[in-house]
């Protein structure tokens, strides 16, 4: 079972680079395509999401290796590791609960207006077909 856990860690890590570079390259050519305006907040969403999600399998293959620690150095650096790892999540989920909120109040607010001009629009038809 130790011979395989060095293959498992990689295998986690290998898996949080794959899903923070892809999304990292998607978001980059979703923000080029549309030259670089950055209104868009569900681009800067789904990045933080798989941030937080690569974050995540990085985070399994550290605590897999507290298995493999032989010294207590070790696990100092470890510890330390995963705690800055952790507080990284913890910000980027916070970052996504702040974006979520501002782009849903921001689609509220567009539909209310939407409304508001389509109720303009059509007490305008009304009058018109009334005259």
């Amino acid at each position: 079972m130790e011979e395989l856990i060095p293959y498992v860690i990689h295998l986690l890590e290998a898996m949080g680079v794959f899903v923070i570079a892809f999304t990292a390259i998607k978001a980059f050519a979703q923000y080029a395509l549309k030259t670089f305006n950055f209104t868009d907040d569900t681009i800067k969403i789904e990045l933080a999401k798989a941030l937080a999600l690569g974050l995540e399998f990085k985070l399994g293959g550290e605590i897999l290796k507290t298995v493999t620690v032989r010294t207590l150095d070790e696990i100092y650096v470890l510890a330390a590791v995963v705690a800055l790892r952790l507080i990284l999540t913890a910000v980027i989920h916070w970052e996504i609960t702040a974006d979520t909120k501002h782009c849903n109040e921001f689609h509220d607010l567009k539909i209310a207006r939407e409304a508001a001009a389509g109720k303009k629009g059509f007490q305008f038809l009304k009058k018109t077909a009334n005259h």
